[in-house]
């Protein structure tokens, strides 16, 4: 399974998916270590929250984790059919772990952040 994870520094986990530019992608199955296979860098216009549409680098990612999610990203993320997870006080290979022993569960529209993105979660 080819995992995301929404990232500032590529050593902890992104506060806003909509706002994310960097993304480390791992490789994950379920019992075995997740596997780094590669950073995304999206430029401003990229991001989720500015994206105006079309073949997005995000694409092919199956999961995306990030430290928090608005409804809109999780709908969007969905139409590309890619599950959110949140998590905050893990590292990046961590989480991706968490998910694939089902210790941290998908997200739905349901539960996101309603907070506009005037903060950092």
């Amino acid at each position: 399974m080819k995992v995301a994870v929404a990232t500032e520094d590529f050593l902890t986990i992104a506060g806003h998916a909509g706002h994310a530019t960097c993304f480390v992608v791992y490789e994950a199955e379920t019992g075995k270590e997740p596997v780094e296979t590669g950073r995304i860098d999206l430029n401003e216009s990229q991001t989720v929250h500015n994206y105006a549409g079309g073949a997005h680098p995000l694409d092919g990612i199956e999961v995306l984790i990030a430290g928090g999610a608005g409804e809109c990203f999780i709908e969007k993320m969905q139409r590309r059919g890619i599950t959110t997870a949140v998590v905050r006080d893990l590292s990046p290979a961590a989480a991706v772990a968490a998910y694939m022993s089902g210790a941290l569960k998908p997200m739905t529209q349901y539960q996101a952040c309603t907070c506009g993105g005037d903060h950092h979660h």
